[in-house]
């Protein structure tokens, strides 16, 4: 059984305005994140969005000393980008798609992404969204540790930093023994 973890893919990553933006990178990515994801929604495999939620001013969250805000709760920042956002409206009702609030860079850490994908005895994460030297690389690391196979779909995954998504997708490869996909 296999799973899609989409990362977030939201306007402050995105969005040539955003808080804290891969800009055009993110941007390319968008058509082929979007047919993977209603591939997977389609065959009825589990979907996650797994999604960065900060709160305002939030002075005990490591990240405010290294980023400027972004997706903070309740802001348009927040909001899942492009058409993205058009797919996840017409299928969040849908048993298989799920959405998670995550607070730090993993999906898995402080959620319960690890428990919602045993209970469906899912062994094999495919990894979509931004940044792939940031969050989907600490997701992909926490998979590994807890025994999922991974596939990372490369044309599905982007970061503001070129150097860190090809070094990011090597060490997916050859550190994580993960498939990555072009």
């Amino acid at each position: 059984m296999k799973a899609l973890i989409s990362i977030d893919y939201t306007n402050d990553f995105v969005a040539t305005e955003g808080a804290l933006t891969t800009g055009e990178p993110g941007q390319k990515i968008e058509a082929a994140l979007v047919e993977l994801t209603k591939s997977f929604t389609e065959e009825n495999d589990f979907v996650v969005y797994a999604i960065d939620r900060h709160d305002e001013n939030d002075p005990y969250h490591p990240e405010s000393k290294l980023f400027p805000p972004h997706n903070i709760a309740e802001t348009d920042g927040r909001a899942l980008y492009g058409s993205l956002a058009e797919l996840y409206q017409e299928t969040k009702g849908l048993e298989n798609v799920y959405w998670i609030d995550k607070r730090h860079y993993s999906a898995f850490s402080g959620t319960d992404l690890d428990i919602r994908l045993r209970e469906r005895g899912i062994t094999e994460v495919h990894l979509t969204g931004v940044c792939t030297d940031i969050c989907v690389l600490h997701t992909a690391i926490d998979a590994y540790n807890l025994g999922y196979k991974i596939v990372v779909h490369q044309s599905a995954v982007a970061s503001f930093d070129q150097v860190g998504h090809e070094w990011a997708l090597r060490h997916f490869a050859n550190t994580l023994g993960a498939t990555v996909i072009e």
